[in-house]
């Protein structure tokens, strides 16, 4: 199966200021978020991508439009992809839902948070795996099994997406960290998924060219992807 390039958008200006943002309009990435969005791109030159996908809130499309740039890709949004609802926690600090009951269940018992007037993360875990797999499998079906395309999108979906495809329960997820900007790899192959790579925030990834099929795991661990391949 091709490998799914998973981004979380550059730093933004609400997570400086310690806001839960959710779906809110209007949050642009900073400075900073807009440097670490040409820093993936740097990452992914030498590598040919054949789609990006990205949540449609902003700091999500400024993120997948700074990676597209120059490589002839139209950014394809997916409702899919866009922020957990967080419903009335929107717009509130993280310092004052912390002190909420519900605050204890989201980090230690995710699959039974529901968010008051928005959705459980159960729910988001479920829409996001959906769409993954769905491009993914597109884009296999047109481009075959080596094919790369990056997923720009939240830090919670990259989350219960990695949770997912590592087959942990939801319960686990918190144990996942994904930075602003950071880069995770996962292959959705014929018996399961492989986890390439998980919040990596600096390296080349012309290695992604070379990665060989996504079928039995190599026994002792492998000889990792084609040096000679990755070089050229």
């Amino acid at each position: 199966m091709p490998s799914v390039v998973l981004v979380r958008h550059g730093r933004s200006t609400a997570n400086v200021a310690g806001i839960l943002t959710g779906r809110a309009p209007g949050v642009r990435l900073d400075e900073v978020g807009r440097s670490q969005a040409a820093g993936v791109a740097e990452r992914l030159a030498g590598v040919p991508l054949v789609a990006v996908v990205s949540s449609p809130l902003e700091r999500c499309r400024e993120t997948a439009t700074i990676i597209a740039e120059g490589r002839g890709h139209e950014v394809r949004l997916e409702d899919g992809l866009t922020e957990c609802d967080y419903g009335q926690w929107q717009g509130r600090p993280l310092s004052e839902l912390a002190q909420e009951p519900l605050w204890s269940v989201v980090q230690d018992e995710p699959s039974a948070a529901v968010f008051p007037g928005g959705e459980s993360l159960t729910a988001m875990q479920a829409r996001a795996v959906e769409a993954v797999r769905r491009h993914d499998a597109a884009v296999q079906s047109e481009h075959g099994a080596g094919a790369v395309w990056v997923a720009v999108t939240h830090g919670d979906v990259i989350k219960s997406l990695l949770a997912d495809a590592l087959g942990l329960g939801l319960d686990l997820f918190q144990r996942i960290v994904v930075n602003p900007g950071s880069v995770s790899v996962v292959r959705y192959g014929t018996t399961r998924p492989a986890v390439v790579a998980t919040n990596t925030d600096a390296g080349d990834l012309s290695w992604l060219r070379s990665l060989g099929p996504a079928d039995d795991a190599p026994v002792g661990g492998g000889a990792g992807p084609d040096d000679a391949a990755a070089d050229s």
